[in-house]
């Protein structure tokens, strides 16, 4: 396993990340044990979840994730062994504290309250805020996304969360903070924050990333090599379909696809036609294909964790198996070649 520094801190998590999203609707607790065993086995030490998890996300699965988590840390007593991270999440999910879920002081201590005693642990290393109270462009909104904010509100907005933040922060609740499904300038705009008002500093960005969502560069992937905040990951493998399962309108028993409740923004023939050309680019130099993926992610300078997550060992012993993988100067000079020709697939 490699190891890379999160953030300006000297704390170390793996570059293989444990995505945990699916314990408690499509994994049992005794899948989830397993899967957290394995990855300590392997040296994986970052596990990352969320308040809303499981997903797809309902009211009877909310938080099922963490309390799977708290569950295995009970049982094997090895909290030490983990960093662990967590998510509040952000407007939009109506069961979530009633429907009262902006980012502000009140839900943030909620949040943080709430995650620890399902978490069944004293801390959580590094607490992240799932997406924004303002209109943000992932989640497939970016071809709609036209930023219109108050730019003061937000900035009061931003102050009241990292005041927040930082008590949790002394009182030794919270270890590092991050933020997800964040733009360039939100980040900017927290680090500057941060540093005029001696408030707590980002550590991360956790944005999705993959071969054929690539939404992070350039500017995001400059914030965070400059800034020292860097890319946390996820769907590396793009919901899956970087694997070729979902092919020509295929939908593999108890696959992802067949479950969630959700429209599918990825879902478009140009997006195909991408996973097809990076499948057979896999194939033709004997490769797996999700290896392949995950290796492209691991190989970026601006990323510090590439998450992944998986409903059966199978698949996840295969995953973590990327991080042997190098790719060449000639897979990668085609992989440019195949974004070149289809560069914004969704």
């Amino acid at each position: 396993m490699q190891y890379r520094n999160l953030g300006q801190s000297d704390l170390k998590i793996s570059l293989t990340g444990l995505g945990t999203m699916t314990w408690g609707f499509q994994n049992t607790l005794a899948q989830g044990f397993e899967q957290m065993d394995y990855a300590i086995d392997q040296g994986i030490n970052f596990f990352d979840t969320a308040e809303m998890y499981a997903i797809p996300p309902t009211k009877e699965t909310y938080g099922s994730t963490e309390t799977i988590i708290g569950s295995w840390f009970a049982s094997r007593k090895n909290r030490d062994k983990v960093v662990l991270a967590t998510k509040i999440s952000g407007p939009g999910m109506g069961w979530i504290r009633n429907g009262s879920n902006r980012l502000d002081k009140k839900n943030i201590s909620l949040a943080i309250e709430s995650s620890l005693k399902r978490l069944q642990t004293d801390y959580i290393d590094l607490y992240q805020l799932h997406w924004p109270n303002r209109d943000f462009y992932h989640f497939g909104k970016t071809w709609g996304f036209s930023p219109k904010h108050d730019v003061v509100a937000i900035e009061a907005n931003f102050i009241e969360i990292l005041e927040t933040l930082q008590k949790f922060i002394v009182a030794g609740k919270i270890r590092h903070i991050g933020l997800s499904n964040e733009s360039a300038w939100g980040t900017m705009k927290y680090l500057q924050l941060a540093k005029e008002m001696n408030l707590p500093r980002i550590a991360s960005i956790q944005n999705e990333f993959s071969l054929v969502c690539r939404y992070f560069e350039p500017d995001l992937s400059e914030v965070a090599i400059q800034e020292q905040c860097g890319l946390l990951a996820w769907s590396p493998l793009s919901r899956g379909a970087l694997s070729g399962k979902y092919l020509n309108g295929a939908r593999p028993k108890g696959s992802r696809l067949t479950i969630e409740t959700r429209p599918d923004h990825r879902a478009h023939p140009q997006t195909e036609i991408a996973i097809s050309k990076y499948v057979d680019l896999a194939r033709r130099y004997k490769i797996d294909p999700c290896q392949m993926a995950i290796a492209f992610v691991n190989q970026q300078k601006f990323v510090t964790s590439t998450l992944i997550g998986a409903t059966s060992m199978e698949q996840l012993q295969n995953n973590v198996e990327a991080i042997n993988l190098q790719l060449n100067d000639e897979i990668l000079k085609e992989i440019e070649l195949i974004r070149r020709e289809h560069p914004l697939p969704y």
